[in-house]
């Protein structure tokens, strides 16, 4: 049975209200804006964030009032500094925020990923990270030398979405370049879904097993949407739209900017296609690979 389906539908049946959603796993890049679209879109409420570096993926879903807590490491627009939406929302509607670093939300995904309550760990010994944090909880280690270390609480998302560059319908995804906590986010989650670029023949995904980084027993719905990722980049696809990350710094500077910016962006056109249209045909040929840099070939016979 297929599990390819339309982000709509994808986002419908599989985030409810009040869900824990993981995204921007892989740091700057493959960040899923479509999906987080169509999330502010359909007036998803009370979601909890959950994602290392989150980039201004993060800041429109909390301008759109889709987000009750945020569990992250930052939380901006990485290229230009400040994200006002979550500024605001801090500042001003006192928003919960959990305080983590990159490595505390790689072990807690992988503490859910493995099943287990919480890692031991000496990161963040020291620092104020930790202060009125719930997911940290200190403890001795019961061998010599008895050292003071940080269990660092498990997170399972209910949901974790991920951009990738090809997957087939049964949700067997290929993806290369930097995964972040990508694998991590996925093992954790109760439930996963898998945006990719390019939906090929199971042929191609058995055609080179060790790029397979993410089975499709682990996926829940698989959905294909090119520049599903714009403007973060995909490597082998297009590249990072730098000029639409200023704009986005200097459009959304008040609540009024910021409505006027998701009107015309997100609830003004009807799915990615349309946004990619508006965005228009020069941007997006400027954006496209212009050096391809292969991989060696190899060869899985005996």
């Amino acid at each position: 049975m297929t599990k390819l389906a339309s982000l709509r539908d994808a986002v419908g049946e599989l985030i409810p209200d009040g869900a824990s959603v993981a995204l921007g796993l892989q740091l700057e890049q493959m960040i899923p804006f479509a999906a987080g679209h169509e999330i502010i879109r359909q007036k998803k409420r009370g979601l909890t964030l959950i994602g290392p570096i989150s980039d201004i993926l993060f800041d429109q879903m909390i301008g759109a009032g889709c987000v009750e807590k945020l569990i992250a490491a930052w939380v901006g627009n990485v290229m230009m500094g400040s994200a006002y939406n979550f500024r605001r929302a801090v500042e001003q509607d006192g928003m919960k925020v959990f305080n983590m670093t990159n490595f505390t939300i790689a072990l807690a995904l992988q503490a859910g990923a493995m099943g287990v309550p919480f890692l031991p760990a000496r990161t963040a010994l020291g620092s104020d990270v930790t202060k009125g944090n719930h997911f940290f909880y200190q403890i001795f280690s019961p061998f010599e030398p008895k050292e003071s270390l940080w269990a660092v609480r498990a997170l399972n998302p209910d949901v974790t979405i991920v951009q990738v560059q090809r997957a087939d319908t049964d949700g067997n995804a290929h993806c290369w370049g930097n995964f972040g906590v990508m694998i991590e986010g996925i093992r954790a989650a109760r439930r996963a879904i898998v945006v990719a670029e390019e939906i090929v023949a199971p042929e191609v995904i058995s055609s080179d097993p060790n790029r397979t980084v993410i089975p499709g027993f682990l996926v829940n719905a698989v959905v294909h949407c090119p520049y599903g990722a714009h403007p973060s980049p995909v490597q082998g696809c297009y590249g990072r739209d730098d000029a639409f990350f200023r704009q986005y710094h200097e459009q959304t500077k008040t609540p009024e900017d910021s409505n006027a910016w998701l009107e015309r962006w997100v609830y003004g056109v009807a799915d990615r296609a349309a946004y990619m249209n508006q965005l228009g045909a020069c941007r997006v040929d400027e954006l496209s690979v212009k050096q391809h840099a292969y991989a060696a070939q190899t060869d899985f016979g005996y």
